[in-house]
C-alpha cells in the first residue's frame, strides 16, 4: 500500500472530524476570496469609470447618490436640473468638457442614457461596429448589452419606464440600434446611449428649438419676423414688389431709423424688456420640461478644483460632487464591514487549523500501534512523518478548493443581484489571488500537522509494542 492510499484510509476512518476541518477551511477561504475579489474589482471599476470625470453637477440632495447614479449608474438620481444650465457650464473657461446626462428608462436593466457625442470622449471609448446616432430613437449600445441580449445593428428594442427592468414598457417608441461600442471595461459596456431629444420624446416632453436658443433670442427673432411682415405688407399696399432681402433690409433700415430717433429712453425700455423676456423665457423653458439629470465635468486646469464646486454650490440651485471624494467616502463607509468580515475569515481559518491539529493529534494516539508495526515492516521514520504531514495537507487543500468553488458561486449570486449597469464582477474568471489563498491553506495544513508528524517520527517501536 503506497503513501497516498494510507493517507486516504486514515482520513476516511475519522470522516466526521475530517469533514468538520474541511468545512471550516472552506468557509475561511471562501470569505477571504469573496472580499478580496469584489474589493479589488470594485476599486478597479471605480477608477475606470471616473478617471476623466472631475465633477458631477446635479440637483440638490446626497452627493454620494448623485455620483452613484450619474457615474456608476447603480442608484436613483437626485432629481433634474434645467437644460439652460448646460451652456454656461460649457462656456466656463475652467471647464474642458461638460457632458449632459438624461436618465429615466432602461432596457432589461441596462440604463438608457440621453447625452451627446462628448460622452464618448469623456469615457475615452469608440464605436466598434456601426455609427453614432444621427436622429431620434437611434441608439448605440455597449458591448456587454449586445452580448447578453444577442443584439446586433438594425435590431429594435423597447425601453421600460424607470430604472428597473420591471417598469412600464414604451412600446410606442422603439429604438433602433445603429452602433455597438468597443469593450472598455467600464460602465459604458452596459449602457445604451441616445440623444437627449429621444428621452424627452419617450416621455412626451415638447422640445421645440432645443438647439439651445435662449428665450431672449427667440423673442428677438419673432419681433424681427413680425417687423419684416409689416414692411412687406406696406410695400405691397403701394404696389411695389421687392424681393425678400430688400424687404428685410427695409425693415432693418426702419428699425435703425426708429432706434436713432428714440435712443435714450427707448434703449432703457428695451433693456428692461430684454431682462424681463429673458427671465420669463427661462421660466417657460423650465416649465416645458426641458431638463436633464446631471452634467459630467472635466476640468480645463487644476485651478478649477477650488473654484468651480464652490461657485456651483453657492451661486446656483444645483450641487457639485467630486467622484474622487465620494468614492473615498464610500470606501470608508464599507471599510468597517469589510475589515470585520476579513477578521472573521481569519478567525475561521485559525479554528480550521486548530481543528486539523486536534484531529491529527488524537488520531495519532489511536494509531501508535499501527505506526510501530509499520516501522517493524521496514517503514522509515521519514515515511511516518510524511504520512501525517500529507494528512494535514490533504484536509486543507480539499477545504481550500471547496472554499474557492463556494466563493465563485457567491460571486455569481452577487452579480445576479446587482443591476445590469453595475455588472462588474466576472464570477467564473480565475484571479491570481486564488493561488495565494490555496498556498495559505497548504501552509495552515502543514503547520497544523507539524507537531503530530514530529511525534510520529519519534515513535518508539519497543516502547509502543511492549505497552500493547
Amino acid at each position: 500500500m503506497n503513501t497516498i492510499q494510507l493517507v486516504w484510509k486514515n482520513l476516511s476512518r475519522q470522516f466526521g472530524s475530517v469533514f468538520l476541518s474541511i468545512l471550516l477551511t472552506a468557509f475561511g477561504i471562501s470569505i477571504l476570496a469573496v472580499l478580496s475579489i469584489t474589493g479589488e474589482t470594485f476599486e478597479k471599476q471605480l477608477d475606470n469609470n471616473s478617471k476623466n470625470i472631475d465633477l458631477v453637477i446635479g440637483a440638490k440632495g446626497s452627493p454620494l447618490q448623485l455620483i452613484l447614479s450619474s457615474v456608476y449608474h447603480i442608484d436613483n438620481p437626485t432629481g433634474n436640473i434645467p437644460l439652460d444650465e448646460l451652456e454656461p457650464l460649457r462656456q466656463n473657461p475652467l471647464v474642458q468638457l461638460a457632458v449632459p446626462l438624461s436618465l429615466g428608462d432602461n432596457f432589461k436593466g441596462h440604463r438608457i442614457v440621453g447625452t451627446d457625442s462628448s460622452f464618448l470622449a469623456i469615457y475615452d471609448t469608440k464605436i466598434n461596429d456601426g455609427r453614432i446616432w444621427q436622429k431620434n430613437f437611434e441608439v448605440v449600445i455597449g458591448e456587454q448589452v449586445a452580448k447578453k441580449n444577442n443584439l446586433k445593428i438594425g435590431d429594435q428594442i423597447n425601453s421600460s419606464h424607470g430604472l428597473s427592468k420591471d417598469g412600464h414598457s414604451h412600446d410606442e417608441h422603439p429604438f433602433t440600434i445603429v452602433g455597438i461600442l468597443k469593450q472598455n471595461n467600464n460602465v459604458t459596456d452596459n449602457l445604451i446611449l441616445t440623444n437627449l431629444e429621444s428621452v424627452w420624446d419617450v416621455h412626451g416632453i415638447s422640445h421645440d428649438h432645443t438647439d439651445h436658443e435662449t428665450a431672449a433670442q427667440k423673442e428677438k427673432r419673432e419681433r424681427e419676423e413680425d417687423r419684416e411682415e409689416t414692411v412687406k405688407a406696406h410695400l405691397h399696399h403701394h404696389g411695389e414688389d421687392f424681393p425678400e432681402n430688400s424687404a428685410a433690409q427695409a425693415a432693418t433700415n426702419e428699425k435703425e431709423h426708429h432706434d436713432h430717433d428714440h435712443e435714450g429712453h427707448a434703449d432703457h425700455e428695451h433693456e428692461e424688456e430684454a431682462v424681463f423676456v429673458k427671465s420669463i423665457g427661462a421660466d417657460m423653458v423650465k416649465q416645458n420640461g426641458l431638463e436633464i439629470t446631471a452634467v459630467l465635468i472635466k476640468y480645463q486646469s487644476p485651478a478649477a478644483i477650488g473654484i468651480l464646486p464652490k461657485m456651483i454650490d453657492q451661486q446656483t440651485d444645483m450641487q457639485a460632487a467630486s467622484p474622487a471624494m465620494e468614492s473615498t467616502r464610500l470606501f470608508s463607509l464599507l471599510g468597517v464591514g469589510i475589515d470585520s468580515l476579513a477578521i472573521l475569515a481569519y478567525v475561521i481559518m485559525f479554528i480550521a487549523g486548530l481543528s486539523v491539529f486536534i484531529n491529527l493529534y488524537n488520531a495519532l494516539k489511536q494509531r501508535k500501534y499501527d505506526l510501530a508495526i509499520m516501522r517493524t515492516l521496514g517503514a522509515s521514520k521519514g515515511k511516518l512523518f510524511n504520512i501525517v504531514l500529507l494528512e494535514g495537507l490533504t484536509i486543507t487543500i480539499v477545504g481550500g478548493l471547496i472554499g474557492l468553488l463556494l466563493a465563485h458561486l457567491a460571486l455569481y449570486y452577487i452579480s445576479n443581484q446587482t443591476s445590469q449597469s453595475a455588472d462588474f464582477i466576472e464570477a467564473f474568471r480565475l484571479h491570481p489571488k486564488e493561488l495565494v489563498f490555496l498556498l495559505v491553506a497548504c501552509l495552515i495544513g502543514v503547520l497544523a500537522a507539524l507537531i503530530p508528524a514530529i511525534k510520529a517520527y519519534k515513535t518508539s517501536i519497543s516502547g509502543t509494542l511492549s505497552n500493547k
